[in-house]
């Protein structure tokens, strides 16, 4: 396939204002987990994937005719993986809640982890309050 499409703000626009959308970036539509669920058993019931989107809204032009098609074998393969649990949670990506980790770790594992986070974050509080104090400081010293 060539180019990936970039949609314009009146794109962007027109699909955060249909409710089958849950979020739009200029280069990709996250779509709401209750229409992906119905579109899955739509289909299961033998409509077309385009008919889907058309019947919720969606303008082909914009989305891409190839989308609807594509959409529905990926959220089929999630479904029947893992039910209707596979298209509530984002299963991809980096912020997937999704994913399961690679190996299942201890509770000890998971509370090193949490703690060292929780370090990490109070560090880059710590960092921006001075930093925030600073910028203030020289602020003042500016008048």
């Amino acid at each position: 396939m060539g180019k990936r499409h970039r949609f314009k703000e009146h794109e962007m626009q027109q699909l955060e204002a249909n409710p089958n959308v849950a979020h739009v970036t200029d280069k990709s539509i996250t779509y709401s987990p209750s229409f992906k669920i119905a579109a899955v058993k739509e289909y299961a019931q033998g409509q077309k994937p385009m008919d889907i989107f058309l019947d919720s809204g969606f303008d082909l032009d914009t989305i891409g005719h190839q989308k609807p098609k594509s959409c529905l074998k990926r959220w089929r393969d999630a479904f029947e993986a893992h039910g209707e649990a596979g298209l509530l949670e984002e299963r991809r990506g980096k912020g997937s809640t999704g994913r399961k980790p690679a190996v299942d770790i201890s509770v000890e594992e998971k509370l090193k982890r949490a703690e060292a986070r929780i370090k990490l974050l109070e560090a880059e509080n710590d960092f921006l309050k001075k930093l925030d104090a600073l910028e203030r400081e020289a602020m003042k010293r500016k008048r």
